[in-house]
């Protein structure tokens, strides 16, 4: 039961919060609650791939030079573009062209388009999402006030707002290291690190069988979702939030008893 009735959003976080510190609700099941809480009050410009970072094609350029953009990028849709690239003709999938290049490298790129979906920056995140499942398009081209292109969006960067980070086969493979040795003897340590792997690198002896992350571990020894700057000691470690939002711990600075002054 809550302790009453929240009566606005950040009232309503505070029991939700305050239900996973007792086991009422999974640390993660806490994470998309708050993430779609907070979709509803994003703009599309908060989470935009800006313009400099999109690949565009250029409606001239004959298939034999698309390909190779195409397949080095690994995305799967592709705005294509006139005489500027404020000039949006269609959406170009990758699927399209590969079926189309073993038959001709000579055609013409617009006849492989798709409709663009064009979108206001203001658009809030919701209503895009909605958008998106109602009209089944993955992706839209965001238009600032003067009708030039301002970003890209879709529908991965929308739910990752609600899941958290969405990897595919196209992502970074390589491990990251989620613990760093530092000079003053303690660590820097990933929320994300797998609560064995930081037994082993700082000679621990936390138990996995309840959490399967120190960022899961550390937030439940908190009881409430710690901000930047707030420390506890669990066991022979202090544990200090260094890297933090408004929905999970992010980096640690983790030192033992013994090195506290």
């Amino acid at each position: 039961m809550f302790s009453g009735e929240p009566r606005n959003r950040d009232e309503l976080i505070e029991e939700l919060r305050a239900a996973q510190a007792n086991g009422l609700l999974s640390n993660d099941t806490l994470t998309m609650v708050e993430g779609a809480i907070k979709v509803t009050e994003l703009s599309v410009d908060d989470v935009m791939v800006p313009r400099a970072q999109i690949v565009m094609l250029s409606a001239d350029a004959p298939l034999s030079d698309i390909l190779p953009i195409v397949v080095e990028s690994g995305h799967s849709r592709f705005p294509v573009h006139g005489d500027d690239k404020d000039e949006i003709l269609g959406i170009l999938l990758a699927k399209d062209i590969l079926k189309y290049f073993g038959q001709s490298e000579a055609g013409d790129v617009r006849a492989l388009l798709r409709p663009a979906v064009l979108i206001p920056e203001s658009m809030r995140l919701n209503v895009l999402l909605a958008e998106f499942r109602l009209t089944r398009n993955h992706m839209a081209l965001v238009v600032d006030e003067y009708g030039g292109v301002a970003g890209l969006i879709t529908i991965e960067d929308v739910l990752e707002q609600i899941v958290g980070e969405i990897d595919d086969e196209h992502d970074d493979e390589e491990e990251p290291i989620l613990v760093h040795t530092l000079d003053d003897g303690g660590f820097a340590v990933s929320a994300l690190t797998p609560i064995a792997d930081f037994n082993e690198h700082a000679g621990a002896s936390f138990s996995d069988e309840e959490f399967d992350t120190v960022g899961g571990m550390i937030t439940s020894e908190f009881g409430h979702l710690p901000e930047a700057g707030e420390e506890i000691a669990v066991g022979d470690f202090v544990f200090r939030v260094t890297e933090a939002d408004d929905r999970r711990v992010q980096q640690f600075h983790v030192s033992r008893k013994s090195n506290e002054s």
